[in-house]
C-alpha cells in the first residue's frame, strides 16, 4: 500500500468516526430532556409539583411554622396582570390554606393561558400539596376581563425541619395558538356559564 492509499484510508476512518460522533451527540442531546425529567422525579430537584389534586391533610403540626412566599410572572411580553393576593404567609405543616391570584387580560384579544408552577427549594416540591389549583386547567379570558384564580394547598407535615421557607412561583404562558379553533370557542362558551 502506498502512502497516498494509507492517507486516504486514514481520512475515511476519521470521517466515519466524526459522523458517528455527531450522531451520538445528537442522540444524547435528544435523550437529555426525558432523562432530566426522570432524574428530577427521582431526586425531587427542579421544583416541579404534581398536576394532580392532593388529598386533604388529616393532621396539623402546630409546633412548626413555615413561611410560604408566592411569586407570579408572565411569559415574555404577555400583556396580562398576574399577581397573588398575598406575597407571603406563615403556615403550620398539614394546615389547609386558600388564596387567590388576580389575573387580568390587558390585550386586545381573547386569550387562553396556562400557569406552570415551580417550588423552591426544589426538594420541597414533594411536600407542597395542592387540593385545588388554577394551574390544573387552561384559563380563557376575554380582552379586558379579570378573574380571581383560586389555590388551596397545604405543606406536608413530613417536610424536613431544615425547610423553613418555601417559595411557590407561577409563570403564565399564552397557549392560544396551540388550541384548535373549536376548542378555543368552547373554552370561552364554558367560561361564560
Amino acid at each position: 500500500m502506498t502512502d497516498k492509499q494509507t492517507a486516504q484510508q486514514d481520512t475515511k476512518k476519521l470521517v466515519k468516526k466524526l459522523v458517528l460522533t455527531v450522531f451520538f451527540m445528537f442522540g444524547f442531546g435528544f435523550a437529555l430532556v426525558p432523562l432530566y425529567d426522570v432524574f428530577c422525579d427521582i431526586t425531587g430537584l427542579n421544583g416541579k409539583t404534581s398536576n394532580v389534586a392532593a388529598v386533604q391533610s388529616d393532621s396539623v403540626d402546630k409546633t412548626r411554622t413555615i413561611s410560604v412566599e408566592f411569586i407570579a410572572r408572565t411569559q415574555g411580553n404577555l400583556p396580562w396582570i398576574f399577581k397573588p393576593e398575598v406575597k407571603k404567609m406563615n403556615v403550620h405543616p398539614g394546615e389547609m390554606h386558600q388564596l387567590n391570584f388576580l389575573v387580568k387580560n390587558n390585550s386586545v384579544d381573547n386569550m387562553v393561558v396556562q400557569a406552570v408552577p415551580s417550588v423552591s427549594p426544589g426538594i420541597a416540591a414533594a411536600y407542597f400539596n395542592k387540593i385545588e389549583c388554577f394551574c390544573f386547567n387552561q384559563q380563557p379570558l376575554e380582552q379586558g376581563q379579570a378573574a380571581d384564580l383560586g389555590l388551596q394547598f397545604y405543606i406536608d407535615k413530613d417536610i424536613p425541619p431544615e425547610y423553613t421557607t418555601v417559595t411557590l412561583s407561577y409563570t403564565l404562558f399564552d397557549i392560544s395558538k396551540n388550541i384548535e379553533q373549536d376548542e378555543f370557542t368552547k373554552l370561552f362558551a364554558d367560561n361564560k356559564n
